[in-house]
Parts: structure tokens; sequence; C-alpha cells
């Protein structure tokens, strides 16, 4: 896929926001079915109800729309998170400011918080499209990944690695910790990633609010046994 600069704000005055949303989210489904390649400008134009011409009118072509379906992936997961994050971020640089540190105890609590809300929302039938997005772009990185990662990765797994690194007493650039906390993350993720299975293995027909209970109080029970490695400084 070529390197393009977009600019995902319609610049011709009287344009009409909900075609170009629309589009996002048809094509955030159509780009995590069939990829970037596999994906027609006919097929994301019909997935969305609108023009053909509204592509280019937009986002300058299929690879602008790309560009931008990946953004607009970021901004949906921030509403969900993104306040939490604040919040957790902002505890952080009072405890910095003040010259102190977090308390195991009180990282715990962030990590449970954390934990049972990426349970939650990546288990949900809203869910699917995003996760194939992630995945094809895991497995096969185009320009968008970078997007995808600084958005809605990095700054997620960079806020659970401290916490991790504050509960285990070890530097949070430490390559353990790193590796626990990429590890940590995965076993929410596996959820998603791995739902068949985890519906045949758990002998469940689908993921509704009973599940969804069980599946938090798991999550909870994972900041629960994340220990020191035995053997290590206390």
């Amino acid at each position: 896929m070529a390197k393009i600069k977009t600019d995902i704000t319609a610049s011709a005055a009287g344009t009409d926001p909900s075609r170009k949303e629309k589009l996002l989210a048809a094509a955030l489904d159509v780009f995590g079915r069939c990829g970037f390649d596999g994906a027609s400008t006919r097929q994301l134009a019909d997935a969305a109800g609108v023009n053909l011409q509204a592509i280019p009118y937009y986002f300058s072509g299929k690879e602008g729309l790309y560009l931008a379906t990946a953004d607009y992936l970021a901004e949906i997961i921030g509403t969900h998170v993104g306040g939490m994050r604040q919040t957790i971020g902002a505890r952080m640089a009072e405890l910095q400011a003040s010259g102190e540190d977090m308390t195991s105890a009180e990282a715990r609590a962030f990590l449970t918080q954390m934990a049972e809300t990426m349970i939650t929302l990546f288990v949900s039938k809203t869910s699917e499209s995003w996760a194939r997005f992630i995945i094809r772009e895991q497995m096969e990185p185009t320009e968008a990944f970078g997007r995808v990662y600084e958005g809605i990765m990095q700054p997620m797994i960079t806020i659970v690695r401290r916490l991790v690194a504050t509960i285990l007493g070890e530097e949070p650039a430490s390559e353990h910790v790193r590796l626990r906390t990429l590890s940590f993350v995965g076993s929410i993720l596996v959820f998603r990633v791995a739902h068949a299975a985890v519906l045949a293995q758990m002998e469940w027909k689908q993921i509704g609010a009973d599940e969804i209970a069980i599946l938090r109080k798991h999550a909870a029970e994972l900041v629960t046994v994340l220990e020191p490695a035995k053997g290590a400084a206390a």
C-alpha cells in the first residue's frame, strides 16, 4: 500500500458527516474481513450505502480510507478506555511529582479495573470487527499498523506495564516486566482472538451477561495471582 498523506476532515462546505461515519464503520468491517487488497471500493461503498464517489471525495481513495479507518478504530476504543487511562495516568503523575511510589495494593486495584474493562469490551459483539482489523495488521503490518499501535495498543500496554512493574517490584523497562505485561494482556485478549475455542472449551453457546460476569471475575483473578518470581528481590 502506498504511503500517502490523509486528512479525514472534509474540506468542502456542505459535507455530510454521516456519510463519512457510515463509510468508516463499513470500512472497519469490510477491511477486517477482506483485508486492504481484497476489499474493492465498490464493496466498501455498497456496505456503507453511499455513492462510490464518496470515497475519493472524503478520503482521496481507498488508501486514505484504510488509514482513516485505523484512526477511527483508535478513536472508538479511546471513548471506552480513555477516561480510565487518564485517571490512572494522572495518579501516576501526581505520585511522581510528590516523590512518592504507588503501593502494590493501589497498582493491583487499577490493574483489576483495567482488566475487567478490557475483557468486557473485547468479548462484546461490537469488538468483532475491531479484532479482525487489528489481527490483520498484526499478521501483515501496513502503514496503518503505526496508527493502530500508537493510538490503541501502546498507551494501554504502557500503563499496564507500569502497574505490573509496581506489583513485581521491578523496573518498567526491564525485559522481564515487558514479557509479563504482554502475557497478562494476551491472557485477556485470548477471549476475543480465540472466541470459538473459548465457547467450545467453556461449553457456552454465547457470551452474554452471565458469561461476562464470570470473565470479569477471572480477569480480577489474573491480577491476584500476579506475583514476583520466586527468589526475586523484594
